[in-house]
């Protein structure tokens, strides 16, 4: 362990980040990406890995437990047979998450102390799954971190990924350079988190991040936040082609950024001339120039595999679709007279067109009926099959790119 590491370590026995208090726990599950079972289901395993087969997954740098305890307790709901590995060096980190299990009651989570850099020495074996959320970014050597990972997971396995991104933390780096001048790393931390609560508080109007609207969790996230934004010894950001390069550099295949719709550059060029320079693009291309031109991603998610995998087979008659967060009935009643969804994606509105049948068509997604099993019911009420399948088409190709209309993995 070199000196930043060890400074690193003890941040987070000082500040075990995010900061959570167990008895939360009670009042609400924290969801979001990756690692949500929908997404893995989808995104990995292409809707095809039966939901009555094991499935071990590894979070690699768990912290104070987030992903961890949406997976398991998703896992556990559902009754999905498997086990979540919590791996991570900080034993405060494991003590605000194992505090969180027990208050949730959850038997499905292993937890281990360690380094996922040294996971060929610690023995647990493949996953079928692998979270590494927030961790790369603060590795001496990102990609041998994710070499570490590949190398751990089994035939058919995948990985979901968050790594910062450069221009939408517009003014993190100069407040970072800024507090190595007021709070040098030989102070104890206590003593640069009030340098860097009184900074944030005199830091004046011009300075980048007061203008940076999309910087919100690490300030509104206590000591914690605040240390793991601005004072954190190793802070790398990548933009779209560098994680790319990571990916392919450890053997891995990129299988989408979430949410699919940001990275598409059309969503915000209407001039057709443009649009004929972006076809042109591959899709890495694609995706970097839509992070280019928005300015205000701050992180990117990324699904790959280790293998080339299947996509999820809208055509299959006996796929079961399922909404993300959401409910198919209330979301039919509440589409916008005009057909256009507005989504927000951190200041930026985008309106997504949905086709005739939208609501038809969701009010019947409960998770349980088969596409197949729509298009008979929506049949019985006059429609033909030619019209569902081409608004289920054009109801898939608005909503699966903003992560929310996914397919789900069969029961047996």
């Amino acid at each position: 362990m070199d000196a930043t590491d060890a400074r690193l370590a003890a941040q987070y026995e000082a500040y075990p980040y995010p900061q959570r208090d167990p008895r939360e726990e009670a009042k609400r599950l924290i969801v979001g990406s990756p690692s949500h079972l929908r997404e893995i289901d989808h995104w990995i395993f292409g809707a095809r890995r039966p939901a009555s087969q094991p499935l071990r997954a590894l979070m690699a740098g768990g912290g104070s437990g987030d992903g961890t305890m949406m997976l398991a307790q998703q896992m556990a709901w559902a009754g999905r047979p498997g086990e979540v590995v919590w791996l991570d060096r900080s034993a405060a980190a494991r003590e605000v998450a194992e505090a969180r299990a027990r208050a949730r009651g959850l038997t499905n989570i292993r937890f281990v102390g360690g380094s996922l850099l040294d996971l060929p020495e610690l023995g647990l074996g493949e996953f079928d799954y692998i979270d590494c959320c927030g961790v790369l970014h603060h590795l001496p050597d990102p990609a041998a971190g994710l070499a570490a990972l590949a190398g751990a997971l089994a035939p058919g396995g995948g990985l979901g990924l968050m790594v910062y991104a450069p221009h939408g933390r517009t003014g993190v780096y100069m407040l970072q350079d800024a507090l190595r001048l007021l709070a040098p790393d030989s102070e104890p931390p206590p003593e640069r988190v009030e340098a860097a609560k009184r900074l944030w508080k005199q830091a004046p109007e011009t300075a980048w991040l007061r203008r940076n609207p999309w910087i919100t969790d690490h300030l509104d996230g206590g000591d914690a936040g605040l240390y793991d934004l601005l004072l954190n010894p190793r802070d790398a950001a990548f933009t779209v082609p560098a994680l790319a390069r990571l990916i392919e550099g450890a053997g891995l295949t990129l299988r989408c950024f979430v949410e699919p719709l940001r990275y598409d550059p059309d969503r915000y060029l209407n001039d057709p001339k443009l649009r004929a320079r972006t076809a042109r693009l591959d899709p890495v291309a694609r995706a970097a120039l839509a992070e280019a031109i928005t300015g205000n991603m701050g992180i990117h998610i990324a699904y790959c595999t280790r293998d080339p995998a299947p996509l999820p087979d809208w055509e299959n008659p006996a796929a079961i679709p399922v909404l993300r967060e959401l409910d198919g009935p209330a979301l039919a009643r509440g589409l916008p007279a005009d057909g256009v969804l507005r989504v927000t994606f951190d200041g930026l509105r985008v309106g997504v067109p949905v086709p005739r049948l939208a609501a038809a068509i969701l009010a019947q997604v409960d998770g349980r009926r088969s596409l197949g099993e729509i298009g008979g019911v929506l049949a019985g009420r006059g429609i033909s099959r030619e019209a569902y399948a081409r608004d289920l088409a054009a109801l898939r190709g608005a909503m699966e790119p903003l992560n929310r209309l996914l397919l789900a993995a069969p029961p047996g």
